[in-house]
């Protein structure tokens, strides 16, 4: 909390130059620290595009110095604490574990957005400043960030040809597909298959939606973590390269549950044969949205996709009604 604020944050109207300088100083040390991190991240997959971050973090270092060279001679060695979270309505950096996780495309989406938000903030602070000085560097450093698309541009052009960008943009499909496709599409199977025998099953015995529900989200969320489990403890990624055991395990197991929750939900209709067909139409769009994942992403064709995964839905939902209705 800044010294003599309570119970809220400050208007990015009332900084002084002083908190101006300080806050760009600190938004500067963060910006460097992200794509150092990124870097970091993504130096052994995509090491060229690792090298793009490394050249905007020294960028970023850069106009950290003569910001923090233009306080001292304003103002000292004393920096005030200010930070980005202090003010209100100032832009904010979305967690960098949030961004990492969703591949190298959305990586550099990302840093895009925050030159554009970098520049948009040293406008707006050269236009509340009086100082020559200190309004020159901010309208410089606004000039500079408007152009790191160009200096991303230049960079891509020294590390990234189209060739090493093809690699990169291949390895991150297939550590996705890894990672949370193939575990997602074995959990939506088995969620949507192997819980049909129980829940129509107890459908065709019991004639009663209400236990029927029962028996569906039971199953569902059983398999459902079951699933998840075993993905997350059956393989570490470390020689496979399937990427995060829990990452993995997340995808398993909550698209297990989902996938046996599609046709148990229906069973909150009170009516039992107006819940057990909504739950066959349910099924069926289940198991051919699985027979086209499996098409799109790992690409299996389309036929023998359907084939195998209706064949089996179809066995498995026979087998329950049978014994259900025996």
């Amino acid at each position: 909390m800044i010294p003599g604020v309570s119970g809220g944050r400050r208007r990015f109207s009332d900084l002084s130059e002083q908190e101006i300088l300080a806050l760009a100083i600190s938004s500067e040390e963060d910006d460097a620290q992200i794509y150092r991190t990124y870097a970091s991240r993504l130096r052994s997959d995509f090491p060229a595009s690792a090298a793009i971050f490394d050249g905007m973090a020294k960028e970023e270092d850069e106009h950290r110095r003569r910001l923090v060279e233009l306080h001292q001679s304003r103002f000292g060695d004393t920096i005030p604490l200010i930070r980005r979270e202090h003010v209100a309505g100032f832009y904010a950096r979305r967690p960098i574990w949030l961004v990492e996780n969703l591949g190298i495309e959305t990586i550099r989406d990302e840093a895009e957005a925050m030159e554009r938000q970098a520049e948009r903030f040293y406008r707006k602070a050269a236009a509340q400043t009086q100082d020559a000085a200190t309004r020159k560097l901010l309208g410089d450093l606004a000039a500079a960030e408007s152009h790191h698309g160009d200096l991303a541009d230049q960079l891509k052009s020294e590390h990234l040809d189209e060739d090493t960008k093809g690699v990169e943009e291949r390895a991150s499909r297939r550590q996705f597909i890894l990672t949370w496709v193939q575990p997602g599409v074995a959990g939506l199977m088995d969620g949507s298959v192997s819980t049909l025998a129980p829940v129509f099953a107890a459908a065709f015995a019991t004639r009663d939606p209400h236990q029927t529900l029962l028996v569906g989200l039971a199953s569902a969320v059983g398999a459902g973590i079951s699933m998840g489990f075993a993905e997350s403890v059956g393989d570490d990624g470390e020689i496979s390269g399937r990427g995060s055991p829990l990452k993995r395990g997340f995808a398993s197991g909550i698209m297990t549950a989902l996938g046996g929750l599609g046709h148990a939900l229906p069973y909150l209709i009170p009516d039992f044969w107006t819940a057990t067909m909504v739950a066959m139409v349910i099924v069926v769009i289940e198991l051919w949205a699985i027979a086209w994942i499996q098409n799109k992403f790992m690409e299996t064709p389309f036929f023998r996709a359907a084939l195998q995964v209706v064949l089996g839905g179809a066995l498995v939902f026979a087998t329950g009604v049978l014994i259900g209705g025996g």
